[in-house]
């Protein structure tokens, strides 16, 4: 079976790639000198220090090999090619929100970029995947574990 795609924007990409560079220069070089600090210290059965080093070498490892997995997958949406006449990954999208009556501001990421505090959602997410393909003045009614939401699109730009 093929691995799924990791549709991201190109600034999705470009932070994903600075964080790779950071993790293997600088956070790996860190670490090993903690290391080599604990080792130093002597008895390593009961070394604190190294322990949480051994910890962070692990994550940090971790993460590199999830960044790379990611970027080998990756899927780029030009933001300059998106259409804004009708949603797809890469737009901003303003949408009115019958339940609060007031206007809502989404970008719509892949969803590796997500991130619901900042009003980033996936076109996997519920809302994400019925926004898209609407165009303006469509309504868009979202069914949700939390309950059912409908929205009327007011606007679409892109989001550079």
């Amino acid at each position: 079976m093929a691995e799924k795609k990791n549709i991201l924007t190109y600034t999705g990409l470009k932070k994903l790639e600075d964080e790779l560079q950071t993790l293997k220069v600088v956070k790996r070089k860190e670490v090993a000198q903690k290391i080599k600090e604990a080792r130093e210290q002597g008895d390593l059965s009961e070394n604190a220090e190294y322990d949480a080093a051994k910890d962070e070498q692990r994550d940090i490892e971790a993460r590199i090999e999830d960044i790379e997995k990611i970027l080998k997958n990756a899927e780029v949406v030009d933001e300059d090619e998106v259409d804004i006449g009708k949603i797809s990954v890469g737009c901003i999208v303003t949408v009115f929100d019958f339940e609060f009556s007031e206007e809502v501001e989404f970008a719509i990421v892949g969803s590796t970029e997500s991130n619901s505090l900042a009003n980033r959602i996936s076109n996997e997410s519920p809302v994400g995947a019925a926004l898209l393909g609407k165009r303006i003045g469509e309504l868009v009614k979202v069914e949700t574990q939390v309950g059912d939401f409908e929205y009327k699109v007011v606007s679409i730009r892109k989001s550079n």
